[in-house]
């Protein structure tokens, strides 16, 4: 592994740490999801600092940065841009909308209607996007980071599995502990601090992380496992059953937590430790439960799957 880049993605978690007071463990599960190359939904109740999380990541990953605020008049030429006609030289001119960034912020991303919510399922997952029947590559990298309120709030729609499976993590950041709150009250300084951040990752180092993460080894066995929590999942009642893609989901998690653990190998361990991150927005049948629920179902599917 490249020392260079061990020592940017220390300094990545320390310069977050300034802003984002206390959740070293959330960050870095942002930016293990990040470099998996997969995109991030943050579940969580207004006011905890999902939109600095985000501003933050973009900042420091000195990528260009969209924040689309979903209300339920939002409309799917809203979020993709629209084809308008130029007269003057008798061709259709693109108008594009806030997608075609490599950073997307989709805050309250439940509160849109299922129309617009689906308008965001081929570019997360084909990195393009269809506008009057022309095809239309999203920059590089892109990454979606988009925000839920809890499902028991007014005014939100439930997203549908196919919306869900589109997301390689879920998370909640949660309240600060005692002492970052009372940092936090005492002195409102995270937006000074957000504004005097530097960019630390280039798009080249990027690049090159993720080809790092590539050769990273994944034993016969550990794959094996991972084909158990999937096969588990679907034989019992408690669990909606997993797809293949969330199984190459958790793969490519765990090569990225290995290589944040600075190994070039994974461990079992690493499974365990992402799995909830990724499994626990898919295998809930009841989306009336709270995250919390939802990842102790994902820990539950751990017990259940034996280790070779």
């Amino acid at each position: 592994m490249d020392a260079n880049n061990n020592h940017s993605i220390t300094t990545f978690i320390n310069q977050a740490q300034k802003v984002i007071l206390g959740k070293e463990k959330e960050l870095k599960i942002a930016f293990c999801c990040f470099l998996s190359g997969g995109h991030l939904l943050i579940e969580d109740v207004p006011g905890v600092g999902k939109t600095t999380f985000a501003k933050t990541l973009a900042k420091l990953l000195d990528l260009s940065f969209s924040r689309i605020q979903f209300t339920n008049d939002l409309m799917p030429s809203d979020l993709l841009g629209v084809q308008i006609f130029n007269s003057t030289e008798s061709k259709f001119k693109l108008i594009p909308g806030p997608i075609f960034h490599q950073f997307i912020l989709a805050d309250e991303l439940n509160r849109g209607t299922p129309k617009t919510q689906s308008a965001l399922l081929e570019a997360m997952e084909e990195k393009q996007v269809t506008l009057d029947g022309q095809t239309i590559k999203l920059p590089f990298p892109f990454f979606v980071l988009a925000t839920q309120n809890p499902r028991s709030q007014i005014g939100t729609h439930h997203l549908p599995e196919s919306q869900l499976d589109r997301f390689m993590m879920k998370m909640k950041i949660g309240y600060p502990d005692a002492a970052f709150e009372i940092n936090l009250i005492a002195r409102d300084e995270h937006l000074e601090n957000l504004l005097q951040l530097t960019a630390v990752l280039s798009p080249e180092s990027i690049n090159q992380i993720k080809n790092e993460i590539e050769s990273i080894k994944v034993s016969d066995e550990l794959l094996k496992y991972v084909r158990r929590l999937l096969e588990n999942s679907r034989l019992h009642e408690n669990f909606l059953g997993l797809s293949p893609r969330a199984g190459r989901d958790i793969v490519k998690a765990a090569k990225t937590w290995a290589y944040l653990e600075k190994r070039t190998y994974v461990l079992p361990d690493d499974v365990q430790m992402i799995l909830p991150f990724v499994i626990a927005h898919r295998i809930s049948p009841f989306q009336s439960q709270t995250i919390e629920q939802d990842q102790d179902l994902a820990r539950a599917l751990v017990n259940l799957t034996h280790v070779d």
